[in-house]
């Protein structure tokens, strides 16, 4: 570990957390230098849903490399670009009915957030944008200024106005209506919010501690949006790709979004970021919203190989759907054995958060799962929810051992 002390800054993060050099991986598994296996309940922060070296994926980006595919095309047409917008409107978009144009972004969830941000407040000449509290969004400047821990907005010193933060579903509790205030305000020409030219949402906030907004909370927000000429942003970059059940995290709530912003695992593994935003809002000229790696090829065959093998029907959906009722069921099992955490579980799909109370105490339940062959985060303001990211294509053994090591951490930290 001596080379990262010496040389890596330190920013450095998620090696403190799981300090060893892994050297392999494969489906839901890590291997380090020493050969010891780590089950993998992170899955590099939603980004290997697929899996660590996924077969099909792997093969195809290997073909594509040894017949000289072009690699690097900024937004040039080629037959990798082609096949990704051929296979993703007609396994993805079509099926749902849904009429999206598609931009590429930079390769980063991030760049994905700012252009829906930039192109939002073009199309409807305002600046304000309404976010909410606990979101996480990227932290690039526009990013973080719709982003609310304040561990990440306090470190860069710019001006971060025309935000306006408003409560998500719960966070008032559960008899507080929050899209009630949220129209309050709006409809009041004295509460100080400015009309926005969109509000940006994530159906569950990963990053913020899990929380899941109500499908009834999600479709008053889109009537609010409707009623108010606002347009509707939801960030399904660590959600969306399946996490749920669904392809896209808002499917089951029957919503139509103005702008969606995908990265993570749209690509396969690599790095790649889309804006779908409806046609009626691409009033983009030719050039005017670039990036040299707008454009990544392998990622656009490995996103291919990943929609065609999992997307073409409802089974793969099925699996994940399966496997979270298995992973919810045993959550609400674990807090029941362990009364003393005072522990709260809520999720939805194969992301689910294990809120544990006491201060610092879920962190002592990551350590200790990481002693013990298990890779798992934390998420929430204060690093209190331990968090299940698990790669979609999990065993249901391999998930259920996971969940063994967590208990068994919970028991040992309980001491």
């Amino acid at each position: 570990m001596q080379i990262f002390e010496q040389v890596e800054s330190q920013v450095r993060s998620y090696i403190r957390a799981f300090p060893t050099v892994f050297a392999t991986a494969k489906g839901a598994t890590l291997y380090d230098e020493q050969g010891k296996a780590y089950i993998d309940f992170f899955a590099g922060a939603g980004t290997l849903n697929y899996g660590h070296n996924n077969t099909a994926i792997t093969a195809a980006m290997i073909d594509y490399l040894q017949n000289d595919g072009v690699v690097h095309g900024l937004d040039m047409g080629t037959t990798a670009k082609k096949r990704f917008l051929q296979t993703f409107s007609e396994t993805i978009l079509a099926p749902r009915k849904l009429n999206y144009k598609i931009q590429f972004t930079g390769p980063t969830g991030t760049n994905c957030v700012e252009t829906a941000l930039k192109l939002a407040r073009r199309v409807k000449g305002r600046s304000n944008v309404v976010s909410f509290t606990n979101g996480f969004h990227g932290l690039t400047m526009g990013s973080t200024a719709v982003t609310g821990n304040k561990n990440y907005r306090h470190e860069s010193y710019v001006n971060r106005a025309n935000v306006s933060f408003m409560p998500y579903d719960g966070y008032l509790g559960p008899d507080m209506n929050t899209i009630t205030y949220l129209r309050k305000a709006l409809e009041d020409h004295s509460s100080g919010l400015d009309t926005p030219a969109a509000v940006i949402v994530e159906t569950v906030q990963a990053e913020g501690g899990v929380n899941v907004a109500s499908f009834a909370w999600l479709r008053q927000l889109e009537q609010v949006c409707r009623d108010h000429d606002i347009l509707l942003i939801i960030d399904d970059i660590q959600v969306g790709n399946g996490r749920t059940g669904d392809f896209f995290s808002f499917e089951a709530a029957g919503i139509s979004p103005d702008m969606v912003t995908l990265s993570k695992s749209i690509g396969g593994g690599l790095p790649m970021a889309i804006l779908l935003l409806k046609p009626e809002l691409d009033e983009w000229k030719p050039g005017e919203h670039t990036g040299t790696f707008r454009g990544n090829n392998l990622a656009f065959v490995a996103s291919t190989a990943a929609l065609s093998n999992y997307w073409q029907n409802d089974e793969f959906s099925q699996s994940v759907k399966h496997k979270s009722t298995i992973l919810k069921d045993e959550l609400e099992k674990t807090a029941r054995e362990f009364p003393a955490l005072h522990a709260n579980v809520r999720g939805r799909g194969l992301i689910y958060g294990l809120e544990i109370p006491t201060a610092g105490f879920a962190k002592k339940v990551s350590q200790r799962a990481f002693e013990k062959g298990l890779i798992i985060e934390l998420s929430g303001a204060r690093s209190q929810v331990v968090k299940f990211l698990p790669p979609l294509i999990i065993e249901e053994d391999t998930l259920h051992k996971g969940i063994e090591i967590v208990n068994e951490a919970i028991a040992e930290s309980l001491g």
